[in-house]
């Protein structure tokens, strides 16, 4: 498959990497449809008391109106998924003609 950059993104199954400052989530994700709307999870307060670091891995549907329809998590502590999870409500994908599966990992860092 062929990438195409537009924009200052790189589409068509590139890995996104945004790098967030410390005490922030670092996210990851096989692109294969435009995200319109993709926030970053929050470090959560307690996760920081703890210091407690680490990834979270989600399988996602994207339904054909870019809402996530389903979320299988795959990995993380229970604190950073509730964080995710809570996220992954705000995000909005372009619309297609179907659904979408793909993975994002998000990773924690005090």
């Amino acid at each position: 498959m062929r990438n195409e950059r537009k924009g200052g993104r790189i589409l068509g199954g590139a890995v996104l990497a945004l790098a967030l400052g410390v005490g922030a989530a670092t996210l990851q994700a096989q692109e294969s449809r435009k995200a319109l709307s993709s926030p970053v999870p929050t470090y959560p307060d307690v996760a920081k008391r703890m210091h407690l670091s680490g990834t979270v891995k989600v399988q996602v549907v994207i339904g054909a109106d870019g809402r996530i329809k389903e979320k299988n998590f795959i990995g993380g502590h229970p604190v950073l998924v509730n964080a995710v999870e809570e996220t992954l409500k705000n995000w909005k994908y372009a619309p297609a003609s179907g659904e979408t599966t793909t993975q994002l990992e998000f990773n924690f860092h005090p």
